[in-house]
């Protein structure tokens, strides 16, 4: 059992998962940094796993079928969950661990809204309030 797994589901995310493998590496140094690919064709799991990453594979395509898998296969104390287009901070990851692993808490929520995610972010709807 890990202690703490760093769980990513990625699907063409070779432009920004190297930098969110080494950040969560960086932030959580005793983790298991997971890379679930989603049949990516642009090297994304290649290139997490040159970053340090455990990189598995789920071919039935959908997000829900990668987050099942994971859940499936690790087994861990404290799970963190992130996506491979780098707009969770990984900087937080280890005071959210820490609440779960010292305090108990059953499950922490990070926000990516309060930062520049919306400046970032221009893929249609992912910014829509009504």
């Amino acid at each position: 059992m890990d202690r703490i797994a760093v769980l990513i589901p990625c699907y063409n995310e070779a432009k920004t998962i190297r930098k969110v493998v080494s950040d969560f590496r960086r932030a959580l140094p005793n983790a298991i940094v997971y890379v679930y690919d989603n049949n990516s064709r642009d090297g994304t799991a290649e290139i997490a796993r040159k970053a340090g990453a455990v990189v598995r594979n789920e071919y039935q395509q959908g997000k829900g079928n990668v987050i099942r898998r994971m859940f499936r296969e690790i087994d861990a104390e404290c799970y963190i969950m992130a996506d491979g287009d780098d707009t969770y901070p990984a900087e937080s990851a280890a005071e959210m661990a820490a609440l779960v692993l010292d305090r108990h808490a059953d499950m922490v929520v990070g926000d990516r809204l309060s930062s520049t995610y919306f400046e970032e972010n221009k893929r249609p709807f992912h910014n829509f309030w009504e």
